[in-house]
């Protein structure tokens, strides 16, 4: 009896911690889904997956991380969904790029911190903005200048 109760309890954290990490892998997707908005200078497509975003965010609540990682997931995750408060409530992609930026740093920290993917997470920079973001692809699609400047940028980091 001891034996099938302590493999329930294993079979159950197993599952916590593998729809923990499923979480965190669709809150990764929905950023993409951000910037390849703001690729594609479509606003309305970036309010509406960043109102996504917002509600992955708030579904995940980190149980299964250490407590490190808890904390750490928890002091950025308000700054993530108001980063995307302002994307989904920005009327124009300029207004929605400048808080992608806020975004794509606080996604950076939390990438850094908490496994969210078992591909790797490229940090892209654009030079002529100053600014950061995350890629799952290492080809350059500049979210902050769009067709204007689509291929400006290089790849800082790659998380693995």
């Amino acid at each position: 009896m001891k034996t099938f109760v302590l493999a329930a309890i294993a079979t159950a954290a197993s599952f916590t911690v593998n729809a923990q990490q499923e979480s965190f892998t669709q809150l990764l997707t929905s950023y993409y889904n951000i910037k390849d908005a703001l690729v594609e200078a479509d606003s309305k497509k970036a309010a509406s997956n960043a109102t996504a975003f917002i509600t992955l965010a708030d579904a995940i609540n980190g149980d299964s991380l250490t407590e490190p990682g808890r904390k750490i997931f928890q002091s950025i995750v308000i700054k993530l969904q108001k980063d995307a408060e302002q994307i989904a409530g920005g009327k124009n992609t300029e207004t929605q790029r400048k808080h992608f930026q806020a975004l794509s740093d606080n996604m950076f920290l939390l990438a850094e911190s908490i496994k969210l993917s078992d591909q790797p997470i490229y940090q892209q920079y654009c030079p002529m903005k100053k600014a950061y973001w995350l890629s799952n692809e290492q080809i350059i699609q500049n979210p902050y200048y769009g067709k204007q400047m689509l291929n400006c940028g290089k790849v800082t980091k790659t998380i693995k």
